[in-house]
């Protein structure tokens, strides 16, 4: 990988979502005292990723500034269990971060009364949907955030097609049937495969995350690349922000680079939530510099260690 994860840091763990096995990376704080109280952090990955990439970078930086970190992979996906695999299910994505809350309370070291989430990306969008009714969860922020809702109804950024939904769950309906009647599960890419793949129409997030996650940058062996196309008729019934404007007063954060293409799910999510609720704008960055380049997530990190010591603490 380009830039260091810092994943082979963490301790593997395991916690159960009812009866599946959520597989976890746990970092704990330095001169970790077993005998104390720390505050935690859930982190949740991004659509198509795994714990090994950015979510266990924020982990690791977070655990160097004196937070319990847990990073996963989510059900269906990576290294935990679950089937169909490679399903991408918003409401599941949410009962594996409640699930993560789940493990961290067992933990004697935990201060079960200071647990934060974060997520990027669609991870970031999944945790912001979890604390409008996780009230374990008492702070929460988003990097890159993304509604997957909002994409799988509207097209993804940048792309522009006429009853775009429409025509997404015409696909699925086809798929379904198809499988109904015994052919093998249809899957569709997250983002290109290869340089080969990529053309005039191909979207500046797609160009992006290829680089990400299909190149020396930080591809991992688990980040397979492929989703159910049947998950896309669950995508297009969900809304991140559906009761934003619940959460307060519990504080939100969402950080953001001024070049990103995505900006508009931030902005929407924060124009629905009531305060305290806060944007922090990285200049110069895009939707997936903050996700491993270090002169942009050092500041993305400064800001979260200010935003979740402040908003965990006790009344």
């Amino acid at each position: 990988m380009l830039y260091e994860t810092h994943y082979k840091e963490g301790k593997k763990v395991w916690f159960n979502k009812f009866d599946t096995k959520i597989a976890g990376l746990l970092f704990l704080p330095k001169n970790f005292n077993e005998n104390e109280k720390y505050p935690a952090i859930v982190i949740c990955h991004p659509g198509g990723g795994v714990k090994e990439q950015c979510s266990s970078l924020y982990a690791w930086h977070l655990a160097q500034n004196g937070f319990i970190s847990l990073a996963f992979d989510a059900s269906h996906q990576g290294e935990s269990e679950g089937l169909p695999r490679y399903l991408e299910d918003p409401t599941s994505r949410v009962e594996d971060i409640r699930s993560a809350v789940d493990y961290l309370v067992t933990l004697s070291f935990v201060n079960e009364d200071k647990i934060g989430a974060m997520g990027i990306c669609a991870g970031g969008g999944y945790t912001i949907n979890a604390i409008q009714t996780e009230y374990r969860i008492k702070a929460a922020a988003g990097i890159s955030t993304w509604d997957v809702g909002d994409s799988a109804k509207n097209g993804f950024p940048g792309v522009n097609i006429d009853n775009f939904m429409q025509k997404l769950l015409k696909e699925v309906a086809e798929a379904r049937t198809k499988e109904a009647k015994g052919d093998k599960p249809l899957y569709w890419q997250y983002v290109p495969n290869s340089e080969k793949e990529i053309n005039e129409n191909t979207s500046t997030i797609q160009k992006e995350a290829y680089e990400y996650y299909r190149t020396s940058r930080c591809s991992f062996p688990t980040s397979v690349n492929k989703y159910l196309v049947s998950s896309n008729d669950k995508l297009a019934a969900w809304d991140a922000f559906s009761h934003i404007d619940t959460v307060s007063p519990r504080p939100i954060l969402f950080i953001v680079g001024s070049k990103a293409d995505t900006l508009y799910f931030t902005n929407d999510g924060y124009e629905k939530a009531k305060e305290p609720k806060e944007i922090y704008t990285v200049e110069g960055a895009t939707h997936v510099d903050l996700y491993d380049k270090p002169e942009f997530v050092n500041q993305a990190v400064r800001k979260l260690v200010d935003f979740f010591n402040k908003g965990l603490k006790n009344d």
